[in-house]
């Protein structure tokens, strides 16, 4: 890895735009390294609380249920998962709360049930999710092997130093690694789910989808959580002992 010269310029001025938007929506998400608070703490933030595993989990297992049980009329299942996500949405616009995780996924849900409506096969309810993780797993192994990787990118605007850490061979090995881990994650569950979908064993494919899901995923966040406080020591020392 060599040390950023002129010819960054460019690459510099992109990542600060990416780098705010980034920063900016891992600190609405409770991931500030700047703030004090133990690991479990920032996991449970993270994935949105009790209110972020009902919206995650309700609409695709009220599908895999509904469908395994009556897999016709299709629009029975798929009727009923996209209706508990648009009942999260409303519930999150009566009470004010920032409607962005439950609108996203109402979106998600919708797009994908339109698409297995349109086809007629309950599987193509998945499509979007093994499109969502090829496409992440492939940008962030990318930027991670290019030395411009996302968590660095991230994590650099949330402390205030921009794209200082590609200076630091320490901070750039250990977000390059962290870029490795997150990839392989997406990684995983495509090439699980993939020949499930391809073989139309929705009962299994949804199952693995959920068990692949926040139970993989906040472990993953408590790992890159751990490892920028390490990199921050000054921005951490004031917390309370990191709790796995």
């Amino acid at each position: 890895m060599t040390e950023p010269g002129p010819g960054d310029e460019r690459e510099q001025s992109a990542s600060d735009i990416l780098g705010a938007a980034l920063g900016g929506a891992a600190r609405r998400a409770g991931l500030d390294p700047a703030e004090s608070a133990s690991t479990h703490k920032v996991v449970w933030s993270a994935i949105g609380g009790w209110r972020g595993i009902l919206e995650s989990v309700l609409p695709s297992l009220a599908f895999v249920i509904l469908f395994t049980i009556r897999p016709e009329p299709l629009i029975l299942a798929l009727g009923v998962s996209v209706g508990l996500a648009a009942v999260f949405t409303v519930v999150r616009l009566v009470q004010k709360s920032p409607p962005s995780a439950a609108l996203g996924g109402l979106i998600a849900a919708a797009a994908a049930a339109a698409l297995a409506l349109w086809t007629g096969r309950g599987q193509d309810n998945f499509v979007p999710g093994l499109i969502t993780n090829a496409a992440y797993g492939t940008v962030i192994l990318v930027s991670a092997l290019i030395g411009w990787s996302l968590i660095g990118i991230a994590v650099g605007f949330l402390m205030g130093e921009g794209t200082a850490w590609r200076a630091d061979r320490r901070k750039r090995r250990a977000f390059f690694w962290l870029g490795i881990a997150w990839a392989a994650l997406f990684f995983a569950r495509l090439a699980v789910q993939l020949p499930l979908y391809l073989t139309e064993q929705v009962t299994a494919l949804g199952t693995l989808k959920l068990i692949m899901g926040l139970p993989l995923f906040a472990p993953l966040i408590a790992v890159t959580w751990l490892v920028v406080r390490a990199l921050y020591p000054r921005a951490s020392g004031s917390d309370e002992p990191a709790e796995a």
